[in-house]
């Protein structure tokens, strides 16, 4: 019994110590498949188009931007509009100042030669977003949005948001080195404060067509945990609403469930995603998006950490920390700053260190310094104030 317990543990112990990287074989036939966002607008704003490819699981990019490409939106009375070529698959036309009694489609020709066409789709109309709030809980903010249609017409609702907020280094440095001697840091160069920004990447969908009432209360948006930088000193949201038809939320609800709520044992399965766009040169070609035709909504409101609750405290992404750097030598009575260059490196960001008194007069003998990471917000954000702030 005794060999037969060991033989058991050591073909355990050998099974546990053998672990290899399992790689399943997925087909890439479909990996190169034309994804297409955006909507036609039919407010006072721009239609933006947004064209991109999918890509393998194991393609370290995450992107694959669909350059190059003829994009128009057409009318039913054969009124065509061009979209210009922004870049880097964006494609972007000013106000279009459409007739809201068409209808109306997009067009697209690929540099392959390949052309894609949307349903005609009629206009639908976006009721105004009555309010942006929040509700403090107990790990950090709820960002929600109210809206209603007092004509009981629209009833299937899409939001999607970008979020801005002003933050901080953790340390600031007033001092640089320029590789001889240490300068004050110019206002024109300060590197404390900083803006930096995210968008959406999940769907978040309402509808009230179970209500007698078209009204949408306090619809879940994104939750900002307590610790978040993003609730540092200022946050910005800014809310874009969309009216969808049925046959629109049921893709975009198709759409949540394929991308968002697969892998457990209780989720949906993936299921085909089938869009209103078109490949008309191959019938067969699989195409991802919806194309609908609507007013755009939005709604931006600011959120000040005064008014958050003062327990909540910001945990700084790094681990921090500063070192002396002194480059005070003395000889006969002096101070000498002649070996400045080599404890400093060259453009480093530093933190003056508290004055010490040097007879006959008060001298700074050294400074303090950190890494970039926590003197240099500009790693992960832009010095320059967005032209909305306020």
């Amino acid at each position: 019994m005794k060999n037969i317990s060991f033989l058991i543990c050591a073909v355990l112990i050998g099974a546990m110590g053998c672990k290899v990287p399992y790689t399943p074989k997925i087909s890439a036939v479909n990996s190169n498949i034309l994804v297409v966002e955006g909507v036609i607008n039919t407010g006072n704003d721009s239609t933006v188009i947004k064209l991109s490819r999918t890509v393998t699981l194991t393609t370290t990019s995450s992107v694959k931007p669909e350059v190059n490409a003829v994009v128009t939106v057409e009318s039913s009375q054969g009124v065509v509009y061009t979209l210009n070529d922004l870049g880097n698959g964006n494609y972007s036309a000013g106000v279009l100042n459409l007739d809201n009694t068409q209808q109306y489609h997009l067009r697209i020709k690929t540099q392959d030669g390949a052309q894609y066409l949307s349903d005609f789709e009629t206009v639908k109309n976006t009721p105004p977003i009555d309010s942006i709030g929040y509700t403090i809980q107990a790990n950090g903010l709820q960002v929600y949005a109210n809206t209603h249609d007092p004509n009981n017409a629209t009833r299937y609702y899409r939001w999607d948001y970008a979020e801005t907020w002003q933050f901080h280094a953790k340390y600031e440095s007033d001092y640089v080195s320029d590789g001889t001697k240490i300068v004050a840091r110019q206002p024109a160069n300060q590197v404390y404060t900083c803006f930096s920004n995210n968008y959406s990447s999940t769907i978040v969908l309402g509808s009230s067509a179970a209500l007698k009432q078209d009204v949408i209360y306090q619809q879940p948006l994104t939750q900002v945990v307590s610790t978040s930088e993003k609730l540092e000193n200022r946050y910005s949201i800014l809310v874009k609403q969309y009216a969808l038809t049925k046959d629109e939320f049921d893709f975009w609800t198709n759409l949540k469930k394929n991308t968002e709520q697969l892998g457990g044992i209780f989720d949906p399965q993936p299921s085909n995603i089938n869009g209103n766009i078109h490949c008309t040169t191959n019938p067969k070609t699989p195409v991802i998006g919806w194309i609908a035709v609507t007013n755009v909504q939005e709604k931006r409101v600011f959120i000040d950490n005064s008014k958050l609750p003062s327990a909540w405290v910001t945990s700084y992404p790094y681990d921090c920390s500063t070192d002396s750097n002194l480059f005070c030598r003395e000889e006969q009575g002096q101070c000498l700053n002649d070996v400045l260059q080599n404890l400093i490196p060259l453009n480093s960001d530093i933190i003056p260190l508290t004055t010490i008194i040097v007879a006959p007069s008060p001298a700074v003998v050294g400074y303090t310094g950190s890494s970039v990471e926590c003197s240099d917000c500009t790693i992960r954000g832009t010095t320059v104030q967005p032209a909305f702030w306020r």
